[in-house]
């Protein structure tokens, strides 16, 4: 892997990180500012968030894969 393949990956795992915080911002704000009036969002906010964690997650893996990679 060259280093700018490495940092391409750092970049897609930091833009993946920044995605998956967006989307936890918004959960707090759905409990701290409209809930209970606004339950019916908890579904589909929950499921965006979830799905924007576990890209962050195989991104971040993939990270970490490929640093192991180089140091071997």
């Amino acid at each position: 892997m060259t280093p700018e393949e490495l940092q391409a990956l750092e970049k897609e795992v930091a833009k993946a990180k920044r995605i998956a915080s967006d989307w936890a911002s918004k959960m707090h704000d759905l409990v701290e500012d409209r809930l209970p009036a606004a339950y019916e969002e908890i579904p589909e906010l929950a499921e965006s968030t979830l799905k924007a964690c576990k890209a962050w997650a195989a991104a971040n893996e993939k990270l970490k894969q490929a640093k192991k990679a180089l140091a071997a």
